[in-house]
């Protein structure tokens, strides 16, 4: 992976699936468009059926007859995670799980369970699903796990003290977080696999700055200027290399992160990259297994 991933890099997926969450639009959909085309039966998982289907349609106009379907999934709801899962449960098989849906500095609000909502969204969503589709993903030899973490992971902190903001809400602090715990997340369950000698992947990635519909709450001011330098920022379906990279490279190692190579992470083709001391803290990652478990009462098992 000397020169980076790209598109043109993803072999044939005849006879795999793969799961995309929000792959309504953005890099999910990048992601699911590029895994179609390939030949691989691909599953969006969101919330909206209307979105979804508009998604799936305009797939098969740029790629004829392909395996496209709809899963609801709302990461903000545990009962609609549970019920995701279980939906997922009687497909054939899971190849790769993509945890790709998020939410960017939304105002505040609380999840349905009663999470902060980046923090339940992000983070908590992701890890029930995970842990409700293990012994599905086990089941198929060489299957992976894939989580999107973000740059925004360097400046993040887990508020353990705090974690549904009651004490105050920093809409940019609390994102950072998310996506910190996602990285923490990677890394402790390829350990736990590892351990219980599980032939999974969990591998993390990010795409750098792209342009989705993910960043419609940021400033206006900052808005603009991302807009401005658009030429030298990835677009959303370059943001998807890194997410294709740590999903179907059979260069890609468990616990590993990847993401663009070039202009400090921010566009280019996908590369192994490496995140922030904070985020390989086995001490912080075990404690937010522990909690996340709690917070979600699903218990992956390892």
């Amino acid at each position: 992976m000397k020169r980076g991933f790209i598109e043109a890099d993803v072999p044939e997926q005849h006879g795999r699936t793969f799961v995309v969450t929000g792959a309504n639009t953005g890099l999910g959909y990048e992601t699911a468009r590029v895994l179609s085309a390939r030949g691989a039966r691909v599953l969006i998982a969101c919330r909206s059926r209307e979105k979804a289907e508009d998604a799936i349609a305009r797939i098969q106009q740029a790629n004829g007859d392909v395996d496209v379907s709809f899963v609801p999934l709302d990461l903000g709801d545990l009962s609609s995670v549970r019920a995701c899962a279980q939906t997922l449960a009687g497909e054939p098989r899971i190849d790769v799980l993509i945890n790709n849906a998020g939410v960017m500095v939304p105002p505040f609000e609380l999840t349905v369970d009663g999470f902060e909502s980046q923090f339940g969204v992000n983070h908590l969503g992701p890890f029930a699903l995970t842990g409700l589709l293990l012994d599905k993903l086990a089941q198929t030899p060489a299957s992976r796990v894939v989580n999107t973490s973000s740059l925004a992971h360097n400046a993040g902190r887990i508020r353990f003290d705090d974690i549904n903001a009651g004490r105050g809400y920093n809409a940019t602090a609390r994102y950072a977080m998310s996506k910190l715990a996602n990285l923490l997340f990677t890394y402790e369950l390829q350990r736990r696999l590892d351990a219980a000698g599980i032939p999974i992947l969990s591998v993390a990635c990010h795409p750098g700055i792209a342009s989705t519909e993910l960043s419609r709450y940021m400033p206006g001011l900052l808005t603009a200027a991302t807009n401005l330098l658009q030429p030298l920022l990835n677009t959303a379906a370059q943001g998807a290399w890194p997410t294709l990279c740590a999903a179907v490279s059979d260069e890609v190692e468990g616990g590993a992160y990847y993401g663009p190579a070039h202009r400090f992470e921010a566009a280019g083709p996908a590369v192994r990259v490496r995140s922030n001391r904070a985020s390989r803290s086995e001490r912080a990652a075990r404690r937010l297994w522990e909690l996340s478990v709690e917070m979600t009462g699903v218990d992956p098992g390892i």
